[in-house]
């Protein structure tokens, strides 16, 4: 099986160098060629391919060969990094971790989940994430984050100061549209009746266990409950009797999030919640979790729930389902929802961080 192809518009370090100068800020994007993409990933590719779009001047993109993207890789981005980067005035790592003696880096930290709720993670990967974050946090020249509820969280458990923590929200892809054809997909995972889609890995974060209470419901109105996502080493995975798709490859999730008759997010702990945004752009009604960042992002365009009910959650999901009038109310509000959330806002915002930072160095 031929090995997956680097994202395109991404570059290796050695052919993304500037020639003369060098640039301003430097782009880690070790996690931008990771295979398998969450949020976390997809916020650090976006950057990766719009800044550099942006402003070539000031931005270079370095990352590591594919083998390095995830855990092997800690130690390129602590030593091999900084070096390559040398004469940046900046580094912006956009995936929660960064060169922790490094002064010059502007960090996006997505949330601290493995230190809220470290039972849902390896005991190796929470120890990590508690001796790491604090340290990049407190040594950072700034950090970000994708809402005010994870800010909230960063200040409270990694000991920094409410204004060295801006928020700067994710964005949403412009290939999700409620016009995508969702029969591809249907085709290609053998999905045959309507079907209520959960996006994301089988940790207990994201309380598949509360969905699984709500599927008869579900299965009673014809509708089958189905999961997409990979797996990930560092997470504590739940057992579930519920259909799963494994991880669903970039070219079919459009066409998976298009077909779905509503989106589940019955998650314990978010830091965002991006599927609830590209669900909204799609055109397909949301319930999601009275948790974390959730009622932030979701603001009044989908239902929000208790995910420790399993009668609130499968009431809400049957509704919105089934429910005409109020699908047609959810569908309207969550593409208005989505389409502020641009990803080239976040581009913008992020770009605006660096130019002030970069005014203060002199």
């Amino acid at each position: 099986m031929p090995a997956p192809r680097r994202p395109q518009g991404l570059a290796t370090g050695r052919s993304a160098a500037v020639k003369g100068r060098p640039p301003l800020v430097t782009i880690d994007a070790r996690a931008a060629i990771r295979v398998q993409i969450g949020g976390v990933e997809r916020l650090a590719r976006e950057m990766a391919l719009r800044l550099p779009a942006m402003r070539p001047d000031r931005y270079r993109v370095l990352s590591p060969r594919r083998g390095l993207a995830h855990r092997a890789g800690h130690l390129w981005e602590q030593a091999v990094l900084p070096a390559q980067a040398r004469g940046s005035a900046l580094l912006y790592c956009p995936a929660n971790l960064a060169p922790v003696t490094d002064r010059r880096n502007v960090v996006v930290i997505h949330d601290a989940a493995a230190l809220r709720l470290p039972k849902a993670y390896s005991r190796t990967y929470v120890a990590y994430q508690r001796r790491m974050l604090p340290l990049i946090a407190r040594r950072a020249r700034l950090v970000i984050t994708v809402s005010e509820f994870a800010r909230t969280e960063l200040v409270e458990l990694l000991g920094i100061a409410p204004d060295r923590v801006k928020v700067i929200p994710a964005g949403v892809d412009e290939r999700f549209r409620p016009t995508v054809d969702p029969a591809p997909a249907r085709r290609a995972f053998g999905l045959e009746r309507p079907y209520a889609l959960a996006l994301g890995t089988r940790s207990a974060r994201k309380n598949i266990a509360g969905l699984e209470a709500a599927a008869r419901a579900l299965r009673e109105r014809g509708i089958e409950p189905v999961l997409a996502g990979g797996e990930r080493g560092y997470l504590r995975d739940s057992d579930t009797s519920l259909r799963s798709l494994g991880y669903v490859s970039e070219p079919h999730l459009p066409a998976l999030y298009a077909g779905a008759r509503v989106l589940a997010v019955p998650s314990l702990h978010e830091g965002f919640g991006l599927p609830c945004l590209e669900a909204m752009a799609s055109g397909v009604p949301v319930v999601a979790a009275r948790r974390g960042a959730l009622p932030e992002t979701v603001g009044d365009a989908g239902l929000l729930v208790d995910p420790e009910s399993a009668g609130e959650l499968a009431d809400a999901l049957v509704a919105a389902a089934c429910d005409q009038g109020l699908r047609a109310r959810l569908i309207a509000a969550g593409l208005r929802r989505a389409a502020a959330y641009p990803w080239r806002r976040t581009a913008v915002l992020t770009d605006r961080a660096m130019g002030k930072l970069l005014e203060e160095s002199g």
